[in-house]
């Protein structure tokens, strides 16, 4: 066999063997990232909202409106409000939603159609769907959604209702829990692994939680929720 031929191999022996061991370092879970773990208590949220929504009702994220423009047929309909608090308008892009009334987010909408589109718009907003009973499960997980809350549930109750981890792409040792406590949002890590082996409590979820499982796959939309929030301001251990 040429020498050359018999190099070649042994480069591309030694090149396979690299890249299989990145591949199995990638695929580990571990723990990690800014949101800490073993927290004390996480604290019971604020009350839902119900449906009978009033003038002072504050908009939340995964609420779904029903925005109306007079006489523009393609800017009318229902829209979400993303895991960020913002919804997505034609023409105008992403507008902050969250914290603000169905009026105050009118306002907003007239202001900046107004500026460059249209002339004395004509804008209603109303809740369409709130939050207030659901939990929304993202990440990587088998069927991402939102669900009802009928009773007491647990983070991995909340989990198997979305189909479960996703067994190819979880990290399984860092799922996050989004809250509002005190009228601020909050955020605690989970480690899976060690609730499923008994180590840790299977923790409560509530209406309005928002759970994402990380993963190798995880939406740029989750990479903004972990790297936006003000983690050093929110989720110190109780009494410290």
């Amino acid at each position: 066999m040429p020498e050359a031929f018999v190099s070649w191999l042994r480069r591309f022996g030694a090149m396979s063997l690299g890249i299989a061991a990145l591949a199995v370092s990638g695929c580990t879970d571990s723990r990690g990232g800014s949101i800490p773990y073993d927290v004390s208590s996480f604290g019971v949220p604020d009350s839902p909202s119900t449906m009978s929504v009033d003038q002072n009702y504050k908009i939340a994220p995964m609420d779904t409106l029903t925005i109306r423009v007079f006489g523009m047929p393609d800017l009318t309909g229902d829209y979400q409000v993303d895991l960020l608090g913002n919804v997505s308008m034609p023409l105008i892009g992403d507008v902050a939603a969250t914290d603000l009334t169905p009026e105050q987010l009118d306002q907003a909408l007239t202001k900046k159609y107004g500026e460059k589109y249209l002339e004395n718009p004509d804008i209603s907003v109303g809740v369409k769907a709130s939050t207030g009973r659901i939990v929304t499960v993202d990440g990587a997980v088998t069927k991402a959604g939102s669900f009802p809350v009928m009773g007491p549930m647990t983070l991995m109750q909340a989990i198997a209702l979305a189909g479960g981890a996703d067994p190819e792409t979880a990290n399984m040792r860092r799922v996050a829990v989004f809250r509002t406590i005190g009228g601020q949002r909050q955020a605690a890590a989970f480690d899976l692994v060690s609730i499923q082996h008994g180590e840790m409590a299977d923790p409560p979820v509530y209406s309005g939680d928002i759970v994402i499982v990380d993963g190798s796959r995880i939406k740029a939309t989750q990479k903004k929720i972990f790297q936006s929030f003000p983690l050093l301001s929110i989720f110190r251990p109780w009494g410290i």
